[in-house]
């Protein structure tokens, strides 16, 4: 019985996991289990994705946040937004509820007969069966809720008991302890052998009992005889020679001790002579060594101003350094950005036409498929010196209703240096065009902006939104052999009509 584990209390709310499998009389069902915690549900939500839950398990679960849902993880049905298990994500399954309650329950405690459906074991039995194993609040011992009032009475070590000589309360595992300090404990005299006496009166009673027996007066010098008190003075009179006698020796002891003591104070002043003969010189010496060591403590400050002056040199200096590093850096970082407007200012094109050529074109495309840089843009080009800033955006593994079938390509407006001095929105006929190196059959799409779209307003942030071609080239035409890929390289052309400016 020890062996066993503690049973839960009952509870009819929403806070605690499914019912445990062995109260089922038959079978378990899959569909009547917690997809957490794998027992039989209790209070059942079902999520969105169709999977049920225990209401503790489910809340448990989003308490933190929303999480993948295991069980469509596990049957590979994952589907997002539907797998996410979120708070709010889940509704009562009541047709559910209706059929575990109907389920037939017997009491998983061990040699109770009772027997029923799982909604009267939760509502009658589950937490008040007299089999169930609790544990003692004392000693922690298991046992069943049945015994616990005989084993409180009867065995616990830890149960208090009232002494039933000063009615004080105590542990029973303490009761020897107690006994041997309780002051209404009885006593027995061992001289006059009367019984009952209390603790607390047997020092008053041993002081006047005459049939006690005590150590004889002359026991410090020797008698080891114990006399009743009525008898002391016969012991006296009976012994006064040998008591005599062991005072006699014990004299002659001290005084022998006496002459001992005084020998060893003799020698003890002679040695204290001889080492205040000692000490004066070793106060000597100690001088010479102060004055030593006032010369050095005066070397060794002077050393420490001169280290401190020369560590504040060193910090002026580690100052200086570190400022210039700064002015290195913030240089460093200019001439990166020079270098980079130089090259964008050299790839640049003034008259709205602008070819990109786009090398190592099959390792760029991997990086595209495999997502770790869908979208490439183009360096910028301006329809005048101080016309319209534009640049191209490609996507090598299409994007919208292009990915994963074409090439898609897109049209961005930039903010540039003249763009208050320009007419808006921008109106101009954009061509796209994907060149065969061959000069035979370009791929091309043209369109006319939307002066309504975001994407040709006047540019508030470095650009506008993307406008173009989501499925400007069919994937499998790059695939095959073709002349619009050659040396791992293709050529992307864009013209901008500059009709009107």
């Amino acid at each position: 019985m020890a062996a066993q584990e503690p049973s839960p209390p009952s509870s009819l709310e929403g806070n605690k996991p499914g019912f445990p499998k062995k109260i089922l009389a038959n079978n378990l069902e899959e569909k009547h289990m917690c997809n957490s915690c794998l027992k039989i549900l209790r209070r059942p939500l079902q999520a969105q994705c169709g999977h049920r839950f225990c209401s503790f398990c489910f809340n448990k679960i989003v308490s933190s946040g929303p999480h993948k849902c295991s069980a469509c993880i596990k049957e590979d049905l994952f589907e997002d937004p539907t797998s996410i298990l979120k708070e709010g994500g889940a509704f009562p399954d009541n047709a559910a509820r209706r059929e575990v309650e109907a389920l037939s329950a017997v009491c998983p405690n061990e040699g109770c007969p009772w027997t029923g459906n799982i909604k009267e074991y939760e509502v009658n039995h589950e937490g008040k069966c007299d089999f169930m194993i609790i544990l003692c609040p004392s000693c922690k011992e298991l046992m069943r809720t049945n015994e616990l009032e005989r084993h409180n009475e009867r065995e616990c070590p830890e149960r208090t008991l009232n002494c039933k000589y000063c009615k004080e309360p105590f542990h029973f595992k303490n009761i020897k302890a107690h006994d041997e300090i309780c002051p209404k404990y009885p006593m027995i005299c061992e001289g006059c052998a009367k019984k009952k006496i209390p603790r607390e009166k047997y020092v008053d009673h041993i002081k006047f009992c005459s049939k006690f027996r005590a150590p004889c007066r002359f026991h410090v010098v020797g008698c080891d005889m114990s006399v009743e008190k009525e008898k002391t003075h016969d012991h006296e009179r009976a012994c006064s020679y040998e008591h005599l006698n062991l005072l006699l020796h014990f004299i002659m002891g001290i005084k022998l001790q006496l002459h001992s003591e005084k020998t060893k104070v003799a020698e003890l002043s002679r040695r204290c002579q001889e080492l205040e003969l000692k000490v004066g010189t070793f106060e000597n010496i100690v001088c010479v060594l102060n004055r030593e060591m006032e010369r050095s403590s005066t070397t060794i400050e002077a050393y420490n101003r001169q280290h401190r002056l020369d560590q504040d040199k060193v910090e002026i200096l580690n100052n200086k350094v570190r400022q210039l590093e700064r002015t290195v850096g913030l240089r460093d970082l200019s001439i990166v950005e020079m270098e980079g407007n130089i090259r964008e200012m050299s790839a640049a094109t003034f008259d709205g036409i602008f070819v990109w050529k786009i090398s190592d074109f099959t390792k760029k495309r991997q990086d595209a498929v495999a997502g770790r840089a869908p979208a490439m843009f183009s360096p910028a080009f301006f329809t005048s010196k101080y016309g319209y800033k534009m640049c191209l955006r490609i996507y090598l593994n299409g994007d919208g209703t292009g990915r994963a079938s074409h090439l898609s390509l897109f049209f961005v407006v930039m903010r540039g240096h003249s763009d208050a001095l320009l007419k808006w929105p921008f109106n101009q006929k954009v061509t796209l065009m994907l060149l065969d190196q061959n000069n035979r059959e370009h791929i091309i799409d043209a369109f006319r902006p939307d002066i309504s779209s975001s994407s040709f307003q006047r540019p508030v942030s470095d650009m506008n939104i993307a406008s173009g071609c989501p499925l400007f080239c069919p994937l499998p035409k790059l695939d095959t052999k073709n002349s619009y890929i050659r040396d791992d390289t293709i050529f992307i052309k864009a013209i901008v009509d500059l009709t009107g400016l």
